[in-house]
């Protein structure tokens, strides 16, 4: 089975009920596109704000007052754009949220520039041009045609583009957003990044909406030693102590089993399976020990939908060719289901680890948050939508394994759906057959 990647405009569309747009802002959207992927955001090496700033500018001179507009973040390099767009009011706002940086590209992994915009053979290139810089192209062109047409939504449209979701950390624009601006982003619900979709075949069968996801936790395991001369060995080695640890790490899973979300999209898989895994599917979301073995060893994916998950990713150790070590370390990241809580994780991995000189402990901050409820309403829009698009294929309710910042905003009571169907005002007929890559 394969995923898609699809250009992210969600289910707007379906919600506010507007029409494919006029090759005039099918144009817009593009540049706006383009410009986005131009800019070199990359959140370490680049920079937010010029995004911020480009972005604020096209809302400026499309007639959106200085009042509805909000520039800034954590530090200058760092910088949100906000943006409301009113409505009637009859309704609680949406929080259309995207974010601005990318991950590092380096010039000589490309071949091409990674940050020039590139057409070919119905396929966009450059970073970002998925994650996640055609969904800000399209909530913001969205905007700017609402503003043209006079149009008037039940309720306000807020978009904000943010910094470092890649990077995370005391720059993480939704994280300040919440801590120093809530107001501008208080909302019933967000759309955000998340979903994807699956292909078997060359077959689209299914549109994955986001509704919860796991939640992330590095540990550090480090070994110390007095050391010594490699001449002179000795049995107590901090490199050795680490290596049985992680090897024992490495043959160890956390145990197999369903909630809510993920039965849900087990259930779904079960009717659209035409293989042999068809029965197995549908066992899963009966509980079956051995279906769910048989589910996860078929797919990397199905196993990391199925149980938390920690695997090592960094390690360090040593000093000298010619010393014994005397630190050994290895940072352990962990993906972690919404229901295991921190704790179990930490004494499992303590069993697990066996050994009183290896050390474990949390690097950095866990945020973690509920998954968001499986709205009725929501699910038949993104099922109208889908169906527009591709018929047949339905809308299945995801756990994704990553993160996204829909995290931050669950935990304070804004639940986020994620998608990757593009909607009808959306990416998709703004750049004709073209798609993003």
């Amino acid at each position: 089975m394969l995923r898609f990647l699809l250009l992210p405009s969600l289910l707007l569309g379906c919600l506010i009920g507007q029409t494919m747009p006029p090759e005039r802002e099918r144009q817009l959207a593009r540049d706006i596109y383009k410009e986005l992927i131009e800019i070199k955001s990359g959140y370490t090496t680049g920079a937010t704000t010029p995004v911020a700033e480009a972005v604020a500018a096209r809302l400026r001179a499309a007639g959106f007052p200085e009042t509805d507009i909000f520039v800034g973040g954590a530090i200058p390099a760092k910088a949100n754009v906000v943006v409301r767009y009113h409505g009637t009011g009859s309704k609680r706002p949406i929080l259309l949220l995207a974010h601005t940086d990318v991950v590092e590209a380096k010039r000589e992994d490309w071949s091409m520039d990674p940050f020039q915009f590139i057409e070919r053979d119905g396929y966009f290139y450059g970073r970002g041009t998925g994650d996640d810089k055609a969904q800000a192209a399209v909530w913001i062109a969205n905007l700017i045609r609402y503003k043209q047409e006079g149009f008037r939504s039940d309720r306000d449209l807020i978009v904000a583009l943010t910094a470092d979701e890649e990077g995370g950390g005391p720059y993480n624009g939704v994280q300040w957003l919440i801590k120093n601006k809530r107001d501008l982003i208080d909302a019933e619900f967000c759309l955000n990044e998340g979903g994807w979709g699956e292909m078997s075949g060359g077959r689209r069968i299914s549109n994955d909406v986001q509704v919860s996801e796991k939640y992330v936790v590095n540990f550090r395991l480090e070994v110390r030693n007095k050391g010594g001369h490699s001449s002179m060995p000795v049995d107590d080695n901090a490199i050795y102590h680490l290596a049985g640890a992680l090897d024992r790490l490495a043959k160890f899973s956390f145990p197999l089993k369903t909630n809510e979300v993920t039965r849900g999209y087990f259930q779904a898989m079960a009717k659209i399976e035409a293989g042999p895994l068809k029965s197995d599917l549908a066992k899963v979301t009966e509980g079956s020990r051995d279906a769910m073995e048989r589910v996860a060893r078929a797919s990397a994916a199905w196993n990391a939908t199925l149980r938390t998950t920690c695997v090592a990713t960094q390690i360090e150790g040593g000093h000298a060719k010619n010393a014994l070590p005397q630190l050994a370390a290895a940072n352990v990241n962990c993906r972690v289901l919404p229901e295991d809580s921190v704790e179990y994780v930490t004494d499992v991995l303590k069993k697990v680890l066996a050994d009183d000189q290896v050390s474990l402990a949390i690097s950095g901050e866990v945020s973690q948050g509920p998954p968001s409820p499986l709205r009725e309403d929501l699910f038949k829009a993104v099922s109208r939508l889908t169906d527009t698009l591709w018929p047949g294929v339905p809308a299945v309710p995801i756990m994704v394994m990553g993160a996204t910042d829909g995290l931050y905003l669950r935990a304070i009571g804004i639940p986020p759906t994620a998608s990757r169907a593009s909607s009808s005002t959306g990416m998709t007929y703004a750049f004709t057959d073209a798609t993003s890559a």
